[in-house]
């Protein structure tokens, strides 16, 4: 695993850069210590990543993003709180989740207000699919779990369709304690409401 950290930027190393995206990512190297690992799939301007790394220091936590400028802005934060138990990865979702994660290695993915593409046309570019909990079941650990929020509830009630049962359990909710997103703070101000969903691994 090579991890740059050049003088000119010396927050890079809280970004991973495969070697190779043909194989998954060997967590165990990007990591200080080994603590049960939080994906953060789609983590946006950093803020929960940043919350949830300083309030969790015994887990560590993996931010997955495919934009530049928020994927700096995360790990210029996390270097300047000397945040050793989080990282960032510039990708896309659905090959990090297919691809880039060893099988059984996530303790816990978080996916929140992911694009609802809410036009039909553009229905086939959401993320959640078959193919997406497919994957993550794979990458979880045993008892390993997958939280979703949403505003949006047509988006919601067809996540819990594609739900497959043989894979997972719908379990109550229990992330209260878990820092918020930026979006979940613009939807709560404005009084708007938040479905959550909180799958356990099957087996």
């Amino acid at each position: 695993m090579q991890i740059f950290t050049d003088e000119r930027a010396p927050d890079a190393a809280f970004e991973v850069f495969p070697d190779t995206i043909l194989t998954p990512i060997p967590l165990g190297e990007i990591f200080a210590r080994p603590q049960p690992v939080e994906v953060d799939l789609g983590s946006g301007s950093g803020q929960f990543l940043i919350e949830a790394s300083q309030r969790y220091p015994d887990h560590n936590f993996l931010g997955v993003e495919r934009l530049l400028g928020r994927v700096r802005k995360t790990r210029r934060r996390a270097w300047k709180l000397g945040l050793q138990n989080l990282r960032v990865l510039r990708f896309e979702i659905d090959y990090t989740v297919r691809y880039l994660l060893p099988p059984g290695s996530i303790w816990r993915f978080h996916l929140s207000f992911p694009d609802p593409w809410p036009k039909r046309r553009h229905q086939r570019r959401r993320v959640v699919d078959q193919a997406f909990f497919e994957a993550v079941h794979t990458a979880l650990q045993t008892r390993g779990e997958l939280w979703i929020k949403t505003d949006h509830a047509e988006y919601f009630a067809t996540i819990r369709k594609l739900v497959p049962q043989a894979l997972f359990h719908l379990a109550e909710w229990v992330g209260d304690d878990y820092p918020s997103t930026d979006f979940e703070d613009l939807f709560a101000l404005k009084q708007l409401p938040i479905y959550r969903l909180r799958l356990l691994k099957a087996n």
